[in-house]
């Protein structure tokens, strides 16, 4: 609670209700905390929204009770229900809203508060002198600065979780005079997948594929097989492998058998892109290293920095790294703890130049 009662204090001006539930009670229509905790307690002066299509999803099966549904999220406290939060049902949305308003089943002191709430945050923010973007900050936008603190941000977020399968011969930092270098993996070129959900591709930014290739000396072979079949991956003579994978943006990640195909042959480090930890025990036997590169976004050239050794990583783990689904929730201090990779872990490497952090 700390983090969001500070941001509270501080000015926030908007908060969206999870779809998730409370001791059983839908967050959606749960008044003690949207209006009692929140709004009262906590005295948030900003209007509190729904998330997309989460008044259907307040009854089992989703819809069953539309009107209920409405009139519950609204009564205990949601202020707007936006279009993109009704992208396909909004004119029912509004019939039956205006519907529990006439009938006196959502009192118009209700709607008043909202619409209050609702104006008051966009006389903060000047729309209505200023509807648009201040158009002279559009220069910024992607600016090199920009750019070079993402870059820095992406470096120190690095989590080293393995380092040679025989702790006394460690992998990485990898050597850029390679003879021969393999990248595969379905993110290692994918810029969507490396930025997460709510983004897109903007002019060709730069990713991680990208930044090995800059990384390597230019007498380095360098090869790009998104899914390279075993077969290949032993005939090749490659010095090293990095295989990138990791989860589609906002959906749970199925597996890769790139990871088998290339670290089976060939010495490989494995680069898992993703939001939160994955199931990664199966494979982490078959790796000669391990780093969580969680979304790097346009910045992935920040991940060949460190595992060329330009910089050390340095990176923890900010949660616990389970090993299997069914162990979830799982936290330190618990008494079932049992991690593949526990809370603060991080192995650290020195930079090529020797600056930074001692190998551990």
């Amino acid at each position: 609670m700390p983090a969001y009662v500070d941001s509270i204090r501080k000015g926030v001006a908007t908060i969206m209700i999870s779809y998730s539930s409370w001791n059983g009670k839908k967050m959606h229509t749960n008044y003690d905390l949207i209006t009692g905790y929140l709004k009262n307690e906590l005295n948030f002066k900003g209007f509190v929204i729904s998330d997309s299509e989460g008044l259907d999803r307040i009854t089992t099966p989703p819809r069953a009770n539309y009107t209920y549904s409405v009139e519950a999220a609204i009564n205990a406290g949601i202020d707007m229900v936006g279009e993109l939060m009704v992208p396909y049902t909004y004119l029912e949305f509004i019939n039956e809203l205006t519907s529990l308003v006439s009938k006196g089943a959502v009192s118009m002191s209700r709607i008043d508060d909202a619409v209050k709430r609702i104006l008051r945050v966009k006389f903060i923010m000047g729309l209505f002198e200023q509807p648009l973007s201040d158009r002279r900050i559009v220069k910024h936008l992607g600016s090199q600065e920009h750019r070079r603190i993402a870059r820095e941000a992406v470096r120190k977020s690095l989590v080293l979780l393995k380092n040679g399968k025989d702790v006394s011969k460690p992998l990485l930092p990898l050597p850029k005079n390679a003879r021969r270098v393999l990248v595969a993996g379905s993110h290692a070129d994918g810029i969507g997948r490396q930025c997460g959900g709510w983004t897109m591709d903007w002019q060709g930014q730069s990713g991680i594929l990208s930044g090995v290739r800059d990384a390597v000396d230019q007498e380095t072979e360098f090869v790009y097989i998104e899914n390279p079949e075993k077969a290949v991956v032993a005939s090749s003579n490659f010095s090293f492998a990095i295989v990138v994978v990791g989860e589609e943006p906002y959906s749970e990640y199925e597996g890769d058998s790139t990871i088998s195909n290339a670290c089976g042959v060939v010495e490989c480090v494995v680069v898992v892109v993703s939001g939160r930890p994955i199931v990664m025990e199966p494979f982490v036997d078959e790796m000669d290293a391990l780093v969580a590169a969680w979304l790097p976004g346009s910045e992935g050239g920040g991940v060949a920095d460190v595992l060329f050794g330009d910089h050390g990583f340095s990176g923890k783990l900010p949660r616990t790294w389970f090993r299997r689904v069914e162990q979830l929730p799982m936290n330190k201090g618990d008494a079932h703890y049992d991690p593949l990779f526990g809370f603060g872990f991080g192995l650290t490497t020195m930079s090529s130049d020797g600056v930074g952090v001692a190998a551990e």
